[in-house]
């Protein structure tokens, strides 16, 4: 029956092309409150209107935020977070049975690897993997390897990216979502190490749109399942417009070029 469960709701994030389009607001807590993050409850409702397949939150703005919008995009539960001040450091700050009663599709726990604290984040998310499982709830990592045990000029290796995306696959995790390595060559490296799904995550390269639409077509060519971003589309006066656009990409198989012309008209709209 688990099993069953599990499948169901995986179906339900990935849509029928096996790809994901995932937008995060779960970043307050962990980097501090962004300007355009203090009106959740309309940022909500404006990435909701963009039609994602999912949307990353904890369970306090889900439980004020999300009702509304129940059934019109699947929910994924965070269920840990690092701080401003302890960006390494990723705890846990909610359980599997929270996420099933929330009704979640996917519970999500973050894991920084190659740092003093690796062993027990690793741990805490092959302990969170066995619960989800078992109740037939997939899980999502932001696995990154930022630790303190790797050298800085070290950081951008794709080995250790794919070092962590194996290291989340080999304790049960369903889909990574990691950072870009740069280039599509040394994505599909990272992709081709790990039986688990690979989505990327936003980054910082920038605040030009068309950089990022750029890279989610790499990452689609270079086999990857998609993108979990956040402030890349949060952050700007549309976040409707940009979601469409990034879906296009994704699931329609679109170009960069039409991608942006598509945000552009969007945005001449409103």
């Amino acid at each position: 029956m688990s099993l069953l469960g599990k499948e169901i709701r995986l179906k339900r994030l990935l849509n029928e092309d096996d790809r994901l389009l995932a937008v995060a607001v779960d970043q307050a807590t962990a980097r501090g409150v962004f300007d355009e993050l203090m009106p959740i409850e309309r940022k909500v409702r404006e990435i909701v209107d963009g039609g994602p397949d999912a949307m990353t939150m904890h369970k306090g703005i889900a439980d004020t935020c999300f009702h509304q919008h129940a059934g019109k995009t699947s929910l994924i539960f965070k269920a840990s977070t690092f701080s401003p001040w302890q960006p390494n450091s990723d705890v846990q700050v909610a359980s599997v049975q929270e996420a099933i009663r929330f009704g979640a599709d996917a519970v999500s726990m973050g894991c920084i690897v190659g740092g003093d604290d690796h062993p027990e984040q690793l741990k805490n998310l092959a302990v969170i993997a066995g619960e989800a499982h078992a109740v037939g709830l997939p899980v999502i990592a932001h696995i990154y390897p930022r630790g303190n045990q790797i050298a800085e000029e070290e950081l951008g290796n794709w080995r250790h990216t794919a070092y962590a995306v194996r290291a989340g696959a080999e304790v049960g995790v369903d889909i990574v979502k990691t950072k870009y390595t740069g280039d599509p060559e040394t994505f599909h490296k990272v992709v081709s190490s790990t039986p688990a799904k690979v989505v990327v995550a936003g980054g910082d390269i920038g605040n030009n749109i068309e950089d990022y639409f750029q890279m989610v077509s790499d990452v689609i060519d270079a086999g990857g399942t998609g993108i979990t971003f956040g402030r890349i589309v949060w952050n700007r006066p549309n976040p409707t417009a940009v979601v469409k656009a990034f879906r296009h990409i994704i699931h329609n198989n679109g170009t960069v070029k039409e991608a942006m012309e598509l945000h552009e008209q969007l945005l001449n709209e409103n």
